[in-house]
């Protein structure tokens, strides 16, 4: 007979803090959206290419070779990065992805970590470049739980978010899977950093909206990736101090394909946020060889032990 999960899994108060921020495209799935730009031929003559996510992040500060499209610009760039045609595209590229993953594709390097956070039930951060609404990105996270993770899996997963709502929530009574989900999704974070909405609650910050102010367009998108690092890391800060739950270790892992985010972040991490939060150890991961199943550590800072906070 299989055997099942438990229905409250009351195991995972023992457990430490562990939670995750991942980049989307070539870290978790090696999504088919393609990026137009022009590429300059020998002869001189600008014409445009498609490029892979992956390509994109090696030529992307080669000037010389490669520039947006002269009309329509970098918004025509990015135009399958976006929900401005409507969020099914997006929504396609993921099942595609997953479908092949499903056939044999090697995923992701990042691909198994979400398939073990959501299966543990931790809270966990998108974060990516793309210019997607929140909800988009978390309706293409429940389809990565429809395909990724079996049915045990998920009961896994249910067993494990119940329990975590009976420990700090100190719920005694739950809903249906798909409230305890809800719930569940809701608390984790969701930021396509060029997004309309994204940008603006980043230009109206006090600190971000200068440095914004004066970033250039190639060095935005890591600044951006730090905006809504800090935002995660400090919606977890309150929500374990409102709980009572400094009480054990606390970790935050964060992984990206792009060289220049994984130095930005880990820059960002040694200057502010190991001094801001010295009980939090954080752990930046390069996923930039695929050679490499887990990616590439690289930074760790911050202590095991807790002050009082």
């Amino acid at each position: 007979m299989k055997k099942r999960f438990p229905f409250v899994n009351d195991e995972v108060s023992k457990r430490d803090f562990k939670y995750y921020i991942f980049d989307w495209d070539d870290n978790i799935l090696h999504m088919p959206t393609k990026i137009v730009m022009e590429r300059r031929d020998p002869d001189g003559v600008w014409r445009k290419t498609e490029l892979s996510t992956a390509s994109f992040a090696l030529v992307r500060t080669d000037a010389e070779h490669y520039r947006c499209p002269e009309e329509g610009g970098w918004r025509e760039a990015f135009s399958n990065f976006s929900d401005e045609a409507g969020p099914g595209r997006f929504i396609e590229d993921t099942i595609a992805a997953l479908e092949k993953v499903e056939h044999g594709e090697k995923p992701g390097p990042s691909y198994n970590t979400l398939k073990k956070t959501l299966r543990e039930g931790r809270l966990f951060a998108i974060v990516t470049a793309r210019g997607h609404a929140p909800e988009t990105i978390e309706k293409a996270v429940r389809i990565f739980i429809r395909y990724a993770l079996s049915e045990s899996e998920r009961e896994e997963m249910m067993s494990n978010l119940r329990g975590y709502r009976k420990w700090i929530d100190k719920a005694e009574s739950f809903g249906t899977d798909a409230e305890e989900l809800d719930y569940y999704l809701g608390m984790c974070r969701y930021a396509a950093v060029t997004n309309a909405g994204f940008m603006k609650k980043m230009a109206e910050d006090p600190i971000y909206g200068e440095k914004l102010a004066f970033a250039t367009r190639a060095t935005r998108p890591e600044l951006a990736k730090e905006f809504a690092i800090r935002d995660f890391v400090e919606h977890i800060f309150h929500m374990l101090r409102r709980n009572g739950a400094f009480s054990r270790s606390v970790a935050i892992g964060f992984s990206d394909d792009d060289k220049g985010n994984v130095r930005s972040v880990s820059n960002y991490i040694k200057a502010e946020l190991s001094r801001r939060f010295e009980g939090i150890k954080f752990v930046v991961y390069d996923t930039s060889d695929r050679t490499l199943d887990k990616g590439r550590k690289v930074c760790v800072s911050g202590q095991l032990n807790l002050p009082g906070f």
